[in-house]
């Protein structure tokens, strides 16, 4: 009868694995849960922690002003659910402006469906109504856009738009209200 027993500095090795990873796993349940209910500061990603705009207010004063779900999005970086916005489609004629301080971002005159469910557009409306920080977020390396202004989380941009550019700029909807043209 040929049987087979398992070393027990082998099995010992990998029980011991097992609790790692489960305490690993525990770890970061516990630690993102408290990062995630950590109170009174917007969530900034690496590079804007530091960073001043020219419209600043606290948490509270953001939340009064976005409500729960822009809040969500534009202090906290949020993203909205692809083909949920109501500018993925929009086809009038004007202005897309921050939804939290107003500011000029975007002309319909650049937008473009690019067929992932947000609105993109190939072109701020001039080089000082948008900045850009990295955003190392979900284990990608990405180029996040804010509001110049009030520093409000408006999406990403990425390298691969239309010319006369090259650029995507990614744009949540629910960080953009839109002027209609006169």
């Amino acid at each position: 009868m040929n049987t087979r027993t398992v070393e027990p500095t082998r099995f010992a090795a990998i029980q011991g694995a097992s609790w790692t990873i489960g305490s690993l796993i525990l770890f970061s349940v516990v630690f993102l849960t408290a990062a995630g209910c950590s109170g009174e500061t917007d969530a900034k990603p690496a590079g804007m922690q530091d960073k001043k705009f020219p419209v600043m207010k606290s948490a509270q004063e953001w939340k009064e002003i976005l409500g729960e779900d822009r809040y969500r999005v534009m202090r906290l970086h949020g993203t909205e659910r692809a083909f949920s916005g109501e500018y993925h489609d929009y086809k009038k004629k004007g202005i897309y402006v921050c939804a939290a301080c107003g500011k000029e971002l975007f002309s319909s005159s650049t937008k473009y469906d690019s067929g992932t469910g947000w609105p993109s557009f190939y072109e701020p409306i001039d080089d000082e109504s948008v900045g850009e920080s990295r955003d190392e977020s979900y284990g990608m390396v990405r180029t996040e856009v804010h509001c110049a202004r009030c520093g409000g989380h408006l999406g990403h941009v990425f390298p691969d738009g239309p010319e006369p550019t090259g650029l995507r700029y990614c744009i949540n909807s629910i960080s953009l209200m839109f002027e209609p043209a006169r």
